[in-house]
């Protein structure tokens, strides 16, 4: 009897984690805002596609994680595995090579994404982190293993190259910030 109630119990959690078959779903649906994000992070097609296969590989290998955290989990394993490949620093100034690449859609997404392509990878990883996908000031600093004031100062200054660079509004109502530009619109709390 004991048995049987300990092994129900065991069977109902791990009906709550999610499974192989879930991050493949979520995978193949948000497959263009996944490499999109990993784009935006590496600021080059390939390593951007890599990125994007060993975040699907380690969601599908890593630790267990609850199904309704699959999708945040596997953008953050793509964010991972974007830092571990470029290696963000703050105070390094390098433009990756690829400067000039955006992303392959027909509309203003390119153009922002032209526009932070350009950056510094720490700046570039600041803003897609706090900015686009609304990760916390301390969690971007533990992630990116650096102080919260790198992250401060590298956020505001990617948001001031934005508006000067892209033409792009950048409106802070209470914490939040939209990005405008011809239709393209992007709200996230920062």
């Amino acid at each position: 009897m004991f048995r049987s109630r300990n092994k129900q119990k065991t069977m109902e959690r791990a009906t709550e984690y999610a499974t192989c078959k879930d991050f493949k779903q979520i995978f193949t649906e948000d497959m263009v805002g996944l490499h999109r994000l990993a784009f935006l992070l590496t600021a080059d097609h390939a390593q951007a596609e890599q990125c994007f296969v060993a975040g699907l590989e380690d969601s599908i290998h890593g630790n267990p994680v609850f199904r309704q955290w699959a999708r945040a989990w596997s953008k953050r394993a793509i964010i991972q595995s974007a830092i571990k490949a470029i290696g963000p620093t703050p105070g390094h100034s390098a433009i990756p090579e690829t400067a000039e690449a955006h992303w392959r859609s027909g509309d203003d997404v390119e153009t922002i994404a032209a526009v932070v392509a350009s950056w510094e990878p720490f700046e570039r990883f600041v803003f897609v982190m706090a900015v686009l996908e609304g990760y916390g000031l301390r969690e971007c600093a533990a992630l990116l293993a650096c102080p919260v004031q790198d992250v401060i100062a590298a956020k505001s200054l990617a948001l001031q190259r934005l508006a000067a660079q892209s033409g792009t509004e950048v409106v802070s109502p209470d914490r939040e910030y939209v990005l405008r530009n011809k239709g393209f619109a992007q709200a996230q709390v920062a």
